[in-house]
């Protein structure tokens, strides 16, 4: 893969608890494990910073599917739902992508956009075999 651009952040030893930072500056943000899990809920955590990761670059890929096949996908809202659980071993990762596309796109067509951007998204592509990700088209 030829690089076109690398963010570089960084958490202290603390993970889960403390403070992630990226070189650049433009992200800063303070970590708490959710009141769900035991903390106190006074930060973000990496399932919410992934799940808004996810949602933006799934948005592009649905967006760029719609530009080659000339659907208008410029009201299109993507929610990704990240959980965490425990599996076997320790604990792992699911995704549910819930689209929301606009009304005179019908669903045949809707879901085939969507799984064409599920083909071609890096999130999905890096997901892809390693933890579940369902897609749901609203």
């Amino acid at each position: 893969m030829d690089a076109l651009y690398t963010a570089v952040a960084t958490a202290g030893s603390a993970g889960r608890e403390g403070r992630a930072a990226t070189t650049d500056g433009r992200l800063d943000v303070v970590l708490a494990p959710p009141a769900e899990l035991g903390g106190s809920g006074q930060g973000t955590n990496p399932e919410q910073l992934f799940a808004a990761g996810y949602a933006a670059c799934f948005a592009s890929a649905v967006s760029l599917v719609g530009r080659q096949n000339k659907v208008d996908t410029s009201d299109i809202s993507i929610t990704a739902e990240v959980s965490l659980g425990k599996d076997e071993t320790s604990f792992a990762l699911a995704v549910v992508l819930r689209a929301e596309l606009p009304e005179e796109l019908d669903n045949a067509a809707g879901r085939a956009l969507v799984e064409h951007a599920h083909q071609l998204c890096p999130y999905s592509k890096a997901t892809r075999g390693n933890i579940p990700v369902e897609l749901v088209v609203e």
